[in-house]
């Protein structure tokens, strides 16, 4: 078992926060020397924050996040560029007010020696633990699942343990947990041109099954999706495209069968996305609301998933916001985590009661 909070209680790097009000009301802090060119006055936006501001490793992406025992877990993967064989998982807790030293709790050693990067965690907040999936291989179009497993809230965790072949488990986004224990995963490949499909395990990721894909007749390249749910039976799916729309499809039989994929009126860059069903039946999407680039990073909300309106702009300046994950809390408060410039993991708390929604004007972002 690895141990977490190893060195952690006595040498936390310190987290950024920031007050609203504190230098421009409702505005997240950007760097160490100045805010970040966010619209001010932001209704909802309770605090922001740095998850470290010094690390062991030169770049980080994919992070993901969730709530266990009342403590949050945060993962990302780390090291000297994506791809490379020296990436890790790491992953930090939220101690009281302040994020543990980032420790690595993955790598991509192979039984025989070999070192291959590792993609993409996944983090999931089941009853006796948070569970970690992870992707280990030479690149995306050949990779394989993993899994590792905590009983303690993060601080601890298991030996990582290869999922069944042909199975890669959640690809970038949180499973949804369905009445009768079912964990339903949204998943896809990139072997053979982009295509997406749903996986699902009823104990706990020893054993699967999944879908067939559900883009292999269409036009549309699609990976990543994130899932919505409506009902136990009534889900919907968002994907990444390279269509430059975010594309959905939808099942009214718990994930077993789905429409054909079809894209939204949300623009898409090519680039990561995740959303939230909150308890008040509204549902919530952070992406990248443009077709080049990955800035501005934007929230947007909607009452049954199809018209979508503006609320919160979390960066828009010309840097890399992206691949972010979201979560709602117990308390109701919705966590989102991003990667900001291949440098750091960025963490926004927002207070959903509060955001002012807009309507789109032409598709474009308002004001």
């Amino acid at each position: 078992m690895r141990e977490i909070t190893t060195m952690a209680m006595n040498r936390l790097f310190p987290a950024l926060l920031v007050p609203l009000g504190m230098l421009f009301p409702g505005v997240a802090q950007g760097d160490d020397q100045r805010p970040s060119l966010v619209p001010p006055s932001q209704p909802g936006i309770v605090k922001a924050e740095f998850i470290f501001r010094a690390a062991p490793f030169p770049q980080c992406h994919a992070s993901t996040m969730a709530e266990s025992r009342g403590t949050l877990v945060a993962a990302w993967f780390g090291g000297s560029q994506e791809g490379k064989t020296d990436v890790g998982i790491w992953i930090a807790r939220r101690e009281g007010s302040s994020w543990s030293e980032p420790l690595e709790v993955a790598n991509g050693i192979s039984p025989d020696g070999e070192r291959y990067p590792c993609w993409n965690p996944v983090l999931f907040s089941a009853k006796d633990g948070p569970l970690l999936f992870y992707k280990v291989g030479p690149r995306p179009n050949s990779w394989w699942g993993m899994l590792i497993q905590s009983i303690d809230g993060g601080r601890t965790w298991s030996d990582p343990k290869r999922l069944p072949e042909g199975m890669l488990g959640p690809i970038k986004n949180k499973p949804v947990l369905l009445s009768g224990g079912r964990l339903l995963c949204g998943s896809s490949t990139e072997n053979a041109g982009w295509q997406v499909h749903l996986e699902w395990t009823n104990d706990r990721g020893q054993s699967w099954e999944k879908t067939n894909s559900l883009t292999s007749s269409s036009d549309i390249g699609a990976i990543q999706p994130t899932i919505l749910r409506h009902s136990d039976a009534n889900l919907q799916i968002l994907c990444r495209t390279k269509q430059e729309r975010i594309a959905e499809s939808r099942s009214d039989d718990g994930g077993r069968t789905w429409t054909e994929l079809a894209l939204t009126q949300l623009p898409n860059p090519n680039a990561g996305i995740d959303a939230v069903t909150l308890r008040d039946g509204r549902h919530l999407l952070v992406y990248n609301h443009t077709t080049e680039g990955r800035s501005p990073l934007n929230v947007a909300v909607s009452q049954a998933g199809t018209h979508w309106k503006a609320a919160l702009v979390l960066e828009n300046d010309p840097h890399e916001y992206s691949y972010p994950a979201v979560i709602q809390t117990e308390d109701g408060l919705v966590h989102v985590t991003y990667t900001w410039k291949r440098e750091r993991i960025k963490h926004v708390v927002i207070n959903p009661a509060k955001l002012r929604l807009v309507d789109f004007v032409d598709g474009k972002w308002p004001g």
